[in-house]
């Protein structure tokens, strides 16, 4: 993954600065001229297991860039070496350091692609069994929801950059020997009550679209605010092509955009309670 992910050619002026979160490791994307007080806490994907990349931190200063905000990237601990839940805990603990560090809940929005999707959908089920304080909003970028892999799109897809054999090993890597079932481990089976606004994207030949659509079902029915985004003939994480394919672009731009409008109301619903 490091080997084929090549230079990180940032949009010009993007900076990359890493940090230690008490225990956890992390790097700051700065996109020139916006508020330190927004954050995009995101997620990378690689299955769980191979780790932040180049093509990750591209497609992540993009998304700064479109959103006008910076993000904290979180270099979660990976499997197989640290199984389930070593890396849903680095990631509740990246929330609750900025939640520590002054930054308002309506402030973040936690986003994340593949497994990172997974991650964001288990943290913030963790975030509210635990009682603190839910962000902004959420995003989940082509993420793997079912960890039992009955999705129809499963065996009906023929996606480019994904296969099921590999999420399979991925999937046995992480969880070991956990109940594929648990919330925290599928999001799938969770109840999903209490969930901030939801941007789901996914292409319609991805072998997780069935995921990305039982989410968004399972979100509406639990009173959850969800748009869902079938891009056509598009693969798995198409958006790390960014800024050269234009789908990748406009998927960019659109998670930009659900960003600005729900930290903004986050903004106005905090200047009147």
């Amino acid at each position: 993954m490091r080997a084929g992910s090549g230079k990180s050619f940032l949009p010009r002026g993007g900076t990359v600065s890493p940090i230690k979160l008490d225990r956890v490791s992390a790097e700051w994307i700065y996109p020139p001229n916006v508020s330190p007080q927004t954050i995009i806490l995101y997620l990378h994907g690689g299955g769980w297991t191979l780790g932040w990349t180049n093509n990750g931190r591209r497609m992540l200063a993009y998304i700064c860039q479109a959103a006008q905000c910076r993000a904290l990237a979180v270099n979660y601990r990976l499997a197989p070496e640290h199984p389930f839940p070593a890396a849903l805990s680095d990631c509740f603990s990246a929330y609750c350091w900025l939640l520590s560090n002054g930054i308002s809940p309506q402030k973040i929005v936690i986003a994340g692609d593949s497994a990172g999707g997974n991650l964001a959908l288990s943290t913030l089920l963790a975030l509210r069994d635990a009682g603190e304080p839910m962000p902004a909003a959420a995003i989940c970028i082509s993420a793997i929801t079912d960890l039992e892999c009955t999705g129809e799109s499963f065996n009906t897809k023929k996606d480019p950059s994904l296969t099921t054999s590999f999420i399979k090993t991925m999937i046995h890597h992480y969880i070991g020997g956990q109940n594929p079932r648990l919330p925290l481990v599928s999001p799938h089976y969770g109840n999903l009550g209490g969930f901030p606004p939801l941007l789901i994207q996914v292409g319609e030949d991805e072998i997780l679209l069935s995921d990305a659509e039982r989410l968004a079902n399972n979100a509406r029915t639990a009173g959850v605010e969800v748009k869902l985004a079938i891009w056509p003939k598009m693969w798995h994480v198409w958006h790390t092509f960014v800024p050269i394919l234009p789908e990748a672009k406009q998927a960019v731009d659109e998670i930009g955009a659900f960003i600005q409008e729900h930290l903004e109301n986050g903004r106005i619903h905090n200047e009147h309670s």
